[in-house]
């Protein structure tokens, strides 16, 4: 597949870039080599490969929830400059 420099233009403005003619000329060639291999691979005979998501089989690495013991309200809020009831008070920062 063929990438035209006005194609290259176009993209470029969109993603708000701005290239010179040689690497317009160079954008081009790089991305008609890209879309030609890609063109390959689509040759290639996958009926016999499963679909997936990832590459690798991908197994849940998280710990198992457990009850631990929590910190008490009372003992969070204490050491506070500022509390209101159950929150920490913060100067506002956001207009």
């Amino acid at each position: 597949m063929s990438v035209s420099r006005d194609d290259v233009r176009h993209v470029a403005q969109l993603a708000r870039l701005d290239f010179s003619e040689d690497e317009e000329a160079q954008m081009a060639d790089e991305l008609s080599q890209i879309l030609d291999y890609v063109d390959k691979l689509d040759e290639l005979d996958t009926s016999g490969v499963p679909p997936m998501s990832h590459v690798l089989d991908v197994t849940n690495v998280f710990r198992p929830d457990a009850v631990e013991q929590r910190i008490d309200r009372a003992q969070v809020l204490e050491p506070a400059p500022e509390a209101d009831d159950k929150y920490i008070r913060v100067p506002k920062v956001i207009e």
